[in-house]
């Protein structure tokens, strides 16, 4: 079945990692495994653009270090002469960080070589399109290719009056929870997340409540009208995933004034947050445009 197939490589990947590579093993001629040596230039790299790259500033923040992880994760950099002038991350996923066009097409075949399978690759959209154009020929097939995706962000006042009812969820409403979130995947992506016990996922879930980093309203019957999560948090950033309406609160003119309440709770936690939307996507793009967030980017997303 796909979607066993699916789950099972979102964790853990160290089924396909046997011959893992370790930190300085060279992959190109211009492509290594980044060391503990390399996390200063790593963090420098970030520096650039800590939107774009929260996810790799949120690593860092956790492991304080580019060395080989545990579970078999890697950081593949490329460098002219000394200088790391992009990078890349594997794990379940590949996120680049700075890659360019001139320079995807090498790290797709970095990553190629490595004879891993992944759930995703996610990030500017020149970056994992350019990957794509190698691994598209490699061991996975795509199950979906979202090559226009807005990045857009919020670093003032939001424009639209916040909904006051928009607030944390806690810990005793996990079972309330959990439907919505798996509802919203399931819209987005055609498959639930809970299929075979869905584990991952659901620690997933409770892991984003008892950071304060999951936001609701609910009705008077106890079920969610909206939902919303801090997907990534950092000191420089937020990015806001998971955004789902009920779908009998659709159309009601409600959305802008609960995405405004997730922007404002999102800046007191830190000075900007982002999200990124499928083109096709009108509606959503209509909203988040009309409470303040500006296009300043384009991500694509590769789902296997």
């Amino acid at each position: 079945m796909r979607m066993a197939k699916i789950l099972s490589k979102v964790a853990p990947w160290l089924p396909s990692a046997r011959r893992n590579p370790g930190a300085g093993d060279a992959l190109t001629s211009a492509i290594r495994v980044l060391g503990d040596a390399d996390s200063a230039a790593l963090r420098a790299l970030v520096s650039l653009d800590p939107v774009a790259n929260i996810f790799m500033d949120a690593q860092l923040d956790v492991t304080g270090s580019a060395r080989p992880g545990m579970g078999g994760s890697l950081i593949l950099g490329r460098f002219e002469g000394s200088l790391l002038v992009s990078a890349c991350w594997i794990g379940a996923n590949i996120v680049p960080i700075n890659i360019t066009a001139a320079d995807a097409e090498e790290f797709g075949r970095a990553v190629k070589s490595l004879n891993r399978t992944f759930a995703s690759c996610f990030g500017p959209s020149e970056a994992v399109m350019g990957m794509w154009s190698v691994l598209v020929e490699g061991p996975q097939q795509a199950f979906s290719v979202r090559p226009n995706q807005p990045l857009m962000t919020l670093s003032g006042a939001p424009c639209v009056e916040p909904a006051p009812m928009l607030r944390p969820s806690h810990p005793g409403e996990y079972d309330v929870v959990l439907p919505a979130c798996a509802q919203m995947f399931e819209e987005e992506l055609g498959y639930s997340p809970l299929t075979n016990g869905g584990s991952f996922y659901r620690s997933r879930v409770r892991s984003l409540i008892a950071s304060g980093h999951s936001l609701l309203d609910l009705d008077a019957n106890g079920a969610i009208t909206f939902k919303a999560e801090l997907g990534t948090v950092t000191p420089r950033a937020t990015q806001i995933q998971g955004v789902w309406m009920s779908p009998g609160q659709r159309g009601m003119g409600k959305a802008a004034g609960y995405m405004a309440a997730v922007a404002q709770y999102a800046l007191g936690l830190a000075p900007t947050t982002s999200l990124y939307v499928n083109d096709y996507n009108a509606p959503a793009i209509a909203t988040y445009t009309k409470v303040g967030f500006e296009e300043i980017g384009e991500f694509a997303t590769i789902l296997f």
